[in-house]
Parts: C-alpha cells; structure tokens; sequence
C-alpha cells in the first residue's frame, strides 16, 4: 500500500548509549524518507557518540567504541541533518517517546533549534499497543478465540488467565524466542522453572528502582546516579540516602537502601 502523503514522511531510527533521552547520545541514525510520489531515500549515520558506549549498549546494538573512533559527531552532520528533514513529518517506531525526543535533545546541544511545530508524528508502537491492547480480554480472545464475559470480576479474571496460559502453552510450545543479545531459546514450555525465568520478578524491588548488576550487587536503575553500585554512592553521598528515605519511594526500595545503609554504618 501507498502511504497517502501531502509532504514527505521520514521513518526515524537511533542506536544510542542508553535510554535517557536527556542524556544519552546517538551512535547511529537511519533515515527513510518516502516522499508524495511514492519515491524512497535512505541515508545512514555511524556516529562518535563523543563519550564511551556502555557495554550494556553495545550488547544490544553490537556497536563497539572501536568502531566509531574515526566516525564524524552528531555536531559534524547536524546542519544537513536538519536541513534534509526539515520539508517531512515523523514517524518511527516508539519514536515519539524516545527517538524524537533525543534527536532534539541533539540537534539542541549542537546550537540548532529544531522548530517541530505543525508537523505530524506517526507513532508505528503507539497504533500497536492500541490496535492490539496488552489486556485480560483481549488476550483472551486472541489465545483462547471467545469473548470475556464479566472481565474485572475477580473470580472471572482469574479463571480466564489460567486458560489464557494453557491455550500460550499450546501455541508457542517450540516457538523460538531471541533475546536482545541474539540468544535463541524455548521458554514458553511446561515447565514452571523456565516460565518463572521468562517472566522475571524483581524479588529486591519491584518496582525496579534497585536492580542487580552482573555480579551480585544492588545497583540504582534510575536518575544521576543510574548504573551505578548503591554501596559506592552512598558511601561517597550520604545524602543522597538520606533524600531517597524522606522522597515518595516504595517500601520496597526503602527497605533494601536501609539494609545498605546499615551495613555502611557497621563497617
């Protein structure tokens, strides 16, 4: 099918140093553009991010320090950029919560003012997630092909989710599944031992505030001090623990910063 276009569209599409729109970089951009006639460019980016890329990124993206060390910055090829996208309206995938917004964030820091109003942005995730919406009743049409009578009626509900994990049981047993680093396995099985690892509980903080780091240790998964050991910064800013306790976090995450707060204090 032909888009219908009065000007032309650009898909939009970064691989970045992390998910921080305010703060992280880009290391390689792709741009389609589908002009009213039907007419497609494609142009792509490799970028020096200017600051080092996470290994946490680089397994996602497989884009490596070495290989963006000779590669121009997003400050080289701003002006063009924003010159050859200027005429289009936007779309991407997820794009209007991470893809434009840190493209702005770019074109900012490289002294150029992007005017995005009057433009349109088509979301492709957003028309998913509410064509397709992430609910009991609509799982249980999709996997178990009838409507849900009563849905939100607790006793209803909790019958229809334990047919919904039979009729997924039957529909993706030896349905392969990759992962983000390309790993290829067979998790939705008979086995409650591989679904419990397939659909992870944060057993320290579920509302994922504090993660585990590959070696064990409790690391913050938000804000300043995102990625980084709890134990270190709280030994170096004891404050910042001091303003986690006071500050609407869960009893959760205020449970384990006490525990490492404590164990600080013992030492």
């Amino acid at each position: 099918m032909e888009l219908k276009l009065t000007r032309p569209l650009v898909f939009i599409d970064l691989e970045t140093t992390g998910v921080d729109v305010s703060q992280d970089r880009i290391v390689q951009i792709a741009v389609l553009k589908v002009f009213p006639d039907g007419k497609e460019e494609r142009k792509k980016f490799l970028l020096n991010p200017t600051v080092p890329i996470p290994q946490a990124a680089s397994n996602v993206h497989k884009i490596y320090d070495q290989d963006v060390k000779q590669a121009p910055t997003f400050v080289d090829i701003a002006a063009n950029l924003a010159q050859y996208i200027n005429d289009s309206d936007f779309a991407g995938f997820n794009s209007n919560k991470f893809d434009i917004p840190l493209l702005m964030a770019e074109f900012s820091r490289a002294g150029i003012d992007f005017n995005l109003e009057g433009r349109k942005f088509i979301d492709v995730l957003t028309i998913f997630h509410k064509m397709e919406p992430r609910t009991l009743k609509a799982a249980y049409k999709l996997y178990c092909g009838k409507e849900l009578i009563g849905a939100h009626d607790a006793e209803n509900d909790i019958f229809a989710t334990y047919e919904v994990l039979k009729a997924q049981l039957l529909r993706y047993q030896n349905v392969a599944y990759e992962d983000k680093e390309g790993n290829i396995s067979y998790p939705v099985s008979n086995n409650l031992d591989t679904l419990a690892s397939f659909t992870p509980f944060n057993l320290i903080d579920p509302t994922n505030k504090i993660i585990l780091d590959d070696q064990g240790r409790a690391i913050f998964n938000f804000g300043q001090y995102k990625g980084q050991v709890i134990l270190d910064v709280f030994s170096k800013k004891p404050g910042y623990y001091h303003w986690m306790m006071e500050a609407d976090f869960s009893i959760f995450t205020k449970r384990i910063i006490k525990q490492i707060w404590e164990s600080i204090k013992k030492d």
